[in-house]
């Protein structure tokens, strides 16, 4: 009887798929959690780029060096953000550039590099040291980062959105990493040529 018993037990299968349903559903469970961050992460991505190309075009016009015409366009972008995410953390940015080629290379007031060091090198001896372009007026070279703000007419604008906000989905309890996601856009438009651009002063780096 025992022996007849094992034998039929050996051959009952019912609650296979239980027991394999429980084993695969965890992974599968994490799977689509982690398919569901990545989705809204870059949807959030595209959304956020599209409006800063569009809120950028529009703070190059001249009125767009208005402050009160900066706030209004960056109050659109805060509130499209948070139309995705709520609790959104909004940062934005405006740094301007004499040139294209600058701005992309964040390469704020240009020198003449006599000895190929890298650096605006202050005099040496009695030679005066190496003149470079002071866009801003401060009386100092500034390598990079650009100047805050919209700049004036002709000049490269850097405008940057960087929005931060808790994730949508606890993916990170289970393989750890932040809670936070962090998405960026940015562009990079010429300000319409409503007047000359200002001519930097030249001087020599102290």
């Amino acid at each position: 009887m025992t022996r007849r018993a094992l034998r039929r037990l050996a051959r009952d299968d019912r609650g296979a798929t239980i027991v394999e349903f429980a084993i695969v559903s965890p992974v599968m469970a994490m799977l689509l959690l982690g398919a569901f961050d990545i989705a809204h992460t870059l949807y959030m991505r595209a959304v956020l780029q599209g409006v800063v190309q569009k809120v950028g075009r529009d703070a190059t016009l001249e009125s767009g060096l208005a402050a009160n015409t900066q706030s209004g366009l960056d109050a659109k972008v805060s509130q499209q953000a948070k139309l995705l995410a709520n609790n959104a953390t909004v940062a934005i940015t405006r740094k301007w550039y004499r040139t294209f080629a600058n701005a992309a290379a964040a390469k704020f007031e240009p020198f003449t590099d006599t000895n190929g060091n890298g650096t605006c090198d202050g005099p040496v001896g009695g030679t005066p040291g190496e003149p470079y372009e002071d866009n801003n007026g401060n009386q100092k070279w500034d390598s990079t980062g650009g100047n805050e703000g919209q700049g004036g007419a002709k000049d490269a604008v850097v405008y940057t959105v960087t929005v931060s906000y808790p994730r949508f989905f606890p993916i990170y309890r289970i393989i750890g990493g932040s809670n936070t996601t962090t998405v960026s856009a940015s562009t990079i438009l010429r300000n319409q040529p409503y007047g000359d651009q200002g001519a930097p002063t030249v001087r020599n780096c102290p």
